[in-house]
């Protein structure tokens, strides 16, 4: 999952909280950086370093002249640096006291940065991740060749458009591009299998009347896990589905699992937005925060947090239940966590890993064409049974649902 695998990777997750983008150091051991990879794409540049173990670091900016710039106590260098590419106009490299590492990449203009802490996955080691974007840049949503380029209004052709706006879902393939996720015994990556499930899933839901996919990406490239919140907000999604395929160092565990937001991560996501609410966008629904006082801001958001959270639960049980008609669940619950892709206070958002990729059988289906559907027609089984009673208000679907609801009740006064 997110580097890894959700599931077998908590070690990943607070070892990337310690090494946070304003440049937290983590856990002081000595690791060597066996290679430095640059990898550009429309979102910024990724720069990851592969270790030979688990390593402290402090990742930060420098102006006059800009620069990125990365501290690795007691460690070396042991490749040559690779050429410069998207943001990064030059790199060196440099000794700190006490046998440190001192990486600099010199930038173009003004930079965003982000860092992180990635744990071994499948074929990679431990890894360090920068991504470098520019501040404000302006990004596009990755569509099915079928949608429109432009999500603003997303309206496939067979909704016309005296019915109803559609229901839009955002399906998200995880990792991409330098971030291959987990990885099986027979060498599938994560990030090629569940794109091609994504795919699959976005094709079903389009050729349901009154409901439109958009994808998070449609090829193979690096988006941060921020911007896929992004993507699907710039969509108005109703809905958010992100695909992963699950990876743990027992190779024996296998089958299915859905996630949502958990509460505490739901907290730590309000305080971000309450933080920044003069810059956020309008929640769905018409709340604004940025004329609120910061209690009644506190409150908007909390309602707002609560109620996604309520129909996340919802939509994910209907796809788990869906799911352990085709095959094995690995929990008969929906499980919380607070993981970054589901932290949009007011879509409905779920994590679905579709099965492990370290166990040899599960590995072995998700790289069949033919299992793969099968798994995408499970997900929209789950969605669709969720939106036949969540239907929003405005949707072609809310519409019918309604008009047939009329109907009955005249056939009943009869």
């Amino acid at each position: 999952m997110m580097g890894k695998g959700f599931l077998g990777k908590q070690f990943g997750v607070w070892l990337a909280l310690l090494a946070s983008a304003a440049g937290v150091s983590g856990v002081a051991v000595a690791a060597e950086v066996r290679a430095v990879r640059v990898s550009a794409s429309e979102e910024g540049t990724r720069v990851v370093l592969d270790l030979s173990g688990p390593a402290s670091f402090k990742a930060f900016l420098l102006d006059d002249p800009r620069r990125v710039v990365v501290d690795v106590p007691r460690s070396s260098l042991k490749s040559k640096l690779p050429a410069a590419e998207g943001a990064i106009t030059a790199m060196r490299s440099g000794k700190l006291p006490h046998s440190g590492l001192r990486l600099v990449f010199e930038v173009a203009g003004p930079v965003a940065l982000q860092s992180s802490a990635a744990p071994p996955a499948g074929d990679a080691g431990n890894r360090i991740i920068l991504d470098i974007s520019a501040p404000g840049a302006a990004k596009t949503v990755a569509v099915t060749p079928a949608a429109p380029v432009a999500p603003v209004a997303i309206r496939p052709a067979h909704a016309p458009s005296e019915s109803g706006r559609d229901i839009v879902i955002a399906v998200d393939a995880g990792h991409g591009g330098v971030d291959p996720g987990a990885s099986g015994k027979r060498g599938t990556h994560e990030k090629d299998v569940v794109l091609e499930i994504a795919k699959a899933l976005a094709a079903r839901i389009n050729a349901e009347p009154g409901m439109k996919a958009v994808l998070t990406r449609d090829g193979d490239y690096f988006i941060s896990l921020r911007e896929r919140n992004t993507r699907a907000r710039r969509a108005k999604a109703d809905l958010f589905v992100s695909i992963h395929a699950d990876a743990i160092a027992n190779p024996d565990v296998s089958g299915s699992s859905v996630y949502v937001l958990s509460d505490r991560g739901a907290s730590s996501e309000a305080a971000r937005w309450l933080a920044e609410r003069e810059n956020a966008a309008d929640l769905k629904g018409g709340i604004k925060l940025d004329d609120k006082d910061a209690v009644l801001a506190n409150v908007l958001l909390d309602l707002s947090q609560t109620a996604s959270i309520s129909a996340s639960m919802v939509a994910a049980d209907n796809v788990l239940k869906s799911l352990d008609r085709i095959g094995e669940v690995r929990k008969p619950r929906v499980q919380q966590a607070g993981f970054v892709v589901l932290k949009s206070p007011d879509i409905p958002s779920m994590l679905v890993e579709t099965a492990f990729i370290s166990n040899r059988e599960d590995e072995r289906k998700l790289s069949t064409p033919a299992h793969r559907s099968k798994l995408a027609n499970a997900i929209f089984a789950g969605i669709e049974q969720y939106f036949e009673g969540n239907a929003p208000d405005g949707t072609r679907l809310a519409a019918t649902r309604r008009s047939a609801g009329s109907s009955t009740q005249i056939e009943l006064r009869k």
